[in-house]
């Protein structure tokens, strides 16, 4: 007696057992998403670099201030490109000495061309006299030839020092060219001490303070859009190839708890990241929280795909992917659309088929 007491009630169990797991297909509406952690950041974030070193002097921003492109953010103050503007100066004004000014170095040239040219006229004619009375037998052949050597060279000192004339012309203008040059670069160089702004923004970050040494390696400040944020997504490589541009993203924030805020897909960059092999892709918001910081992290869902009143089972229900088990054993099925609980069949049974969870 107690025997078919204990098989009743262990019948019993197993039966209230099999019913507990098994389940009628539901209609439902099923959104499709993917899932990716989120980070926010100020749209055109950029770290400010100097493009000279020295030493901060002074920073002319604090964190938090808005700026307009071209603001001075920070002088960096170096002594060496000082000397080096005021040596490229003293450089420039001698070369426009040495061309243009009263000790002009073309000024004794031109006297040497005028005190040749009087010579060579007047070896010129002393010449041309001797020829002339060489021809009537005057005079001898000696003073003939002299006459005639001290002509040509007259002709040919002349014609050297107007050469060198030239020549030292266009030496003396590249040599002025070139301090000018040099004295642009210099200043140019001076200017670089001012650090300024590349666009219109918020300071979000200063990382140095007046008195420490600048290099070029090391970032000053990190600015960005007061206005705009980017909402940063790192998608796993097996989903990418289902995310396009425009698509709904839905976003929570840690520091929104509960709140829920919509946004779009605005980029998609191409390049895997090897070391978590993942693809970074940009949101924007449609509806922008009140307060954001750079940092801010919380968690969003991409929606792939929505459908309304599709027959779906929770995903714990599925043998093998595609079958499910029913009175009838192991059926397979065809799916659709999926979440993280559910997924929609598209057939193979019916919202009637009992089904049952696997063991």
């Amino acid at each position: 007696m107690k025997l078919i007491r204990l098989i009743c009630i262990l019948l019993t169990i197993v039966s209230c057992s099999e019913n507990k797991d098994k389940i009628l297909p539901t209609e439902r509406n099923l959104t499709e998403s993917v899932y990716s952690s989120v980070t926010i950041q100020p749209d055109s974030l950029y770290q400010v670099y100097a493009i000279v070193a020295g030493i901060l002097d002074e920073n002319l921003v604090e964190e938090g201030d808005v700026v307009s492109k071209d603001t001075i953010l920070m002088q960096i103050i170096n002594n060496t490109p000082k000397l080096n503007t005021q040596n490229a100066k003293l450089a420039l004004d001698l070369a426009k000495e040495n061309y243009s000014g009263s000790a002009a170095v073309l000024d004794g040239i031109k006297d040497e061309i005028v005190a040749a040219r009087l010579k060579h006229i007047n070896d010129s004619i002393n010449y041309y006299r001797q020829k002339k009375l060489w021809k009537q037998q005057i005079g001898s052949k000696l003073q003939y030839d002299t006459k005639k050597l001290n002509y040509e060279l007259a002709s040919n000192n002349l014609k050297l020092i107007q050469s060198r004339y030239n020549r030292t012309k266009n030496e003396l203008q590249t040599q002025v060219r070139q301090a000018e040059n040099n004295y642009k670069k210099s200043l140019i160089t001076t200017k670089d001490f001012a650090v300024k702004s590349k666009i219109n923004g918020k300071v979000y970050a200063l990382y140095k303070e007046p008195g420490e040494i600048i290099t070029t390696t090391e970032p000053l400040a990190s600015i960005g859009s007061a206005t705009r944020f980017i909402i940063e997504m790192l998608i796993d490589e097996v989903d990418i190839v289902r995310i396009s541009e425009n698509q709904e993203v839905i976003i929570h924030l840690d520091a929104y708890n509960g709140d829920v805020f919509t946004g779009k897909v605005s980029k998609i960059y191409p390049k895997k990241d090897e070391r978590n092999q993942t693809f970074k892709v940009e949101a924007v918001f449609k509806n922008l929280p009140n307060v954001l910081y750079p940092g801010l992290s919380g968690e969003a869902n991409i929606i792939i795909a929505k459908k309304d009143s599709v027959l779906t089972i929770p995903k714990a229900y599925l043998v093998d992917d595609d079958k499910v088990k029913t009175d009838d054993g192991l059926i397979p099925i065809k799916t659709g659309l999926q979440n993280l609980e559910y997924i929609e069949v598209l057939s193979g049974i019916t919202k009637d088929t009992p089904i049952y969870k696997p063991e």
